[in-house]
């Protein structure tokens, strides 16, 4: 929690306010399904969650930088933002149709991982879609730093990574209902020199 509450209080909004590709491209896949609410962990300040707001589906946010919440809240996001860990999951008994994840099952470790796929599912309503972005093996970072499991490194600044592959995604997410993965370049919005990022896309169906 330290790292991220530091984080967002230095750099504030780090990653500028265009939203992730991945996330245009899941409002799109949920305007389509008719997804009315959507639950997004790891909301950040919320630059992911417009997108869906301007659409006109609702969103419910976890988040656990208080910094990241403030932000969120000073740049016109007023929606539900529970703050805690994903790993706290589930902080209420709702049932959501759609779950946006971006960029952050791949900090977990296996055990929260593995957790945190099992919550998310649980908070869906039958039918309901939950999509996943996380870094892929492609990424140029990886196999750098130290090892601390198979795919999973920590960097130089302390940031501890999962690459996922699609033998680790169907593992992982084969008896959730797995449905497609398809591949991302994120482009680096914020940062126009950096080059952009490989990252998958996971989708899961509930079964209705």
């Amino acid at each position: 929690m330290e790292f991220w509450e530091s984080s967002f209080i230095e750099k504030q909004t780090m990653w500028g306010f265009e939203p992730a590709d991945s996330a245009m491209l899941t409002r799109d896949f949920f305007l389509a399904e008719h997804v009315k609410h959507v639950l997004i962990p790891g909301i950040g300040y919320g630059r992911n969650a417009k997108v869906f707001m301007d659409a006109g589906i609702a969103v419910t946010g976890i988040e656990i930088s208080q910094t990241a919440i403030d932000l969120a809240r000073q740049n016109g996001i007023d929606i539900d933002i529970v703050h805690g860990s994903v790993t706290g999951m589930p902080f209420d008994d709702k049932r959501y149709d759609g779950i946006f994840s971006h960029a952050l099952i791949h900090l977990l470790n296996q055990g929260e991982r593995e957790k945190f796929i099992q919550d998310c599912y649980a908070q869906l309503k039958p039918g309901g879609y939950m999509v996943f972005t996380t870094i892929s093996k492609k990424a140029p970072m990886f196999g750098t730093g130290k090892l601390l499991d198979q795919n999973y490194f920590e960097t130089k600044d302390g940031v501890k990574l999962f690459f996922y592959d699609t033998d680790s995604i169907t593992d992982q997410f084969g008896k959730f209902g797995l449905v497609e993965i398809s591949e991302i370049n994120e482009p680096n919005k914020s940062m126009a020199n950096k080059p952009s990022m490989p990252f998958l896309m996971i989708t899961c169906k509930k079964a209705s």
